[in-house]
């Protein structure tokens, strides 16, 4: 060989060698993550040691929840011509906004049942809905337009959204205020964002999912933290100020369609098209409780919490609501709503004083008990 050849294929040879060293060290650090791992569930698997309800059995009698037919229908709001698809509370729990595939986004007087406002809608494929819980004087909508379209209510009837929010590749499937001047999404492009409303931009992206993103929620004790479902069956756990994901909860079999924070911000409840509920608690970074039945075989389209946290409220694609105790041992509800609508339950909310439970369905309805 020429000394031009030798040089060649001593370069070769050495990063050959080196490419091999690092497959090695690739695989080691794939060995060592495994063993960790598994080290993790073996802590995870030696501290349940109890169930939830037979821990909360050893604190002492439970109080009797109060059920039907204490809890009662109150209210219908009529007005919407097409089937709902979600619903947001003020945050001075007289007032919710809805949005419906007529193409309108209606502000409700919840105790009245009157309209306070109409809002038409650019694209009539609307998926979701929000209401700033400070001063009440933005709420949000998205859907298969790819926008978030924000509207200030307090300026008179609106005929254009005030700000559009534009950056995600998929349907806007969730948006949740997490102040007057920010906004979360979440999308079909499997990501969520971050948003500042005043400039529309975007501030932060959250890309770890690898699936649809159906649902989010933000903590209710620490706004820098929020919650996200996803159809790859996780829910991560975000913090906004890093940008990262901080925990990774499994457990579901099928698409995570909706979650939502326990009161205390330390826990939070998810709903699957596997049928079931369930409860993770950050603290211990796992699942603390299932709620599911053999009778139950439809998917869960939302969840929320009582202002307590002692019950969780479940829409089912078979036109009920179910509330489970979440000290109980989850085979079966403590109640549900006496034939809540005539279609499928497609979202629900607790008012922040937690004296009322909204519910919107298919059927065009929305109901307040």
């Amino acid at each position: 060989f020429s000394p031009i050849h030798a040089a060649i294929q001593y370069k070769y040879n050495k990063a050959s060698k080196t490419m091999l060293e690092i497959s090695s060290r690739i695989e080691a650090a794939k060995l060592q993550v495994a063993a960790l791992k598994s080290q993790i569930d073996e802590v995870r698997t030696d501290k349940k040691d109890k169930s939830m309800a037979s821990f909360a059995s050893g604190k002492g009698e439970s109080k009797e929840i109060r059920r039907p037919p204490s809890t009662k229908l109150c209210r219908t709001l009529k007005g919407h011509f097409g089937k709902v698809y979600a619903l947001d509370w003020a945050g001075d729990s007289q007032n919710l906004v809805s949005a419906s595939q007529d193409g309108k986004l209606i502000v409700w007087n919840a105790i009245t049942t009157n309209k306070v406002h109409a809002v038409p809608l650019r694209s009539s494929w609307v998926m979701t809905c929000a209401f700033e819980q400070g001063k009440g004087n933005l709420v949000a909508c998205g859907g298969l337009d790819n926008l978030c379209s924000i509207y200030n209510i307090s300026q008179g009837p609106q005929q254009q959204a005030s700000k559009e929010l534009a950056a995600h590749d998929g349907y806007v499937s969730c948006c949740k205020f997490v102040d007057e001047g920010h906004v979360a999404t979440s999308s079909g492009d499997s990501t969520c964002i971050y948003w500042d409303v005043e400039t529309g931009e975007v501030l932060k992206t959250f890309s770890d999912h690898t699936g649809d993103v159906m649902s989010l929620a933000i903590n209710p004790t620490n706004p820098d933290i929020f919650v996200s479902g996803s159809v790859d069956a996780t829910a991560r756990i975000w913090d906004i100020r890093s940008g990262k994901n901080v925990q990774t909860h499994r457990g579901h079999e099928c698409d995570i369609n909706s979650v939502s924070f326990f009161p205390d911000g330390h826990a939070f409840g998810t709903g699957s098209d596997d049928s079931t509920c369930r409860l993770f608690d950050m603290r211990c970074y796992g699942e603390v409780n299932r709620f599911g039945s053999d009778r139950i075989i439809c998917g869960i389209t939302s969840v929320a919490f009582s202002k307590s946290g002692r019950l969780l409220f479940a829409g089912y694609d078979d036109f009920n609501v179910h509330a489970w105790d979440i000290l109980s041992g989850g085979k079966s509800s403590s109640f549900q709503l006496p034939q809540p609508h005539d279609n499928k339950v497609s979202c629900l909310s607790v008012n922040p004083l937690g004296d009322a439970l909204a519910t919107g369905s298919w059927d065009t309805f929305l109901k307040i008990w």
